[in-house]
């Protein structure tokens, strides 16, 4: 039980965290950005093809 509550309160614990998950977040939003990209890509070649 005392483990769990020292991880809890370690500073250095806590800062990573909330480093990863700002990091994880930006992965996150390049992943949409970059999918989004690839449909806008997908829809003009498609539309260039049937014209």
């Amino acid at each position: 039980m005392a483990k769990k509550v020292a991880k809890q309160t370690n500073p250095k614990r806590v800062a990573y965290e909330k480093k990863q998950e700002k990091e994880g977040e930006k992965v996150v939003m390049w992943i949409i950005g970059v999918l989004i990209v690839l449909g806008i890509i997908y829809a003009a070649w498609s539309s260039f093809m049937v014209a």
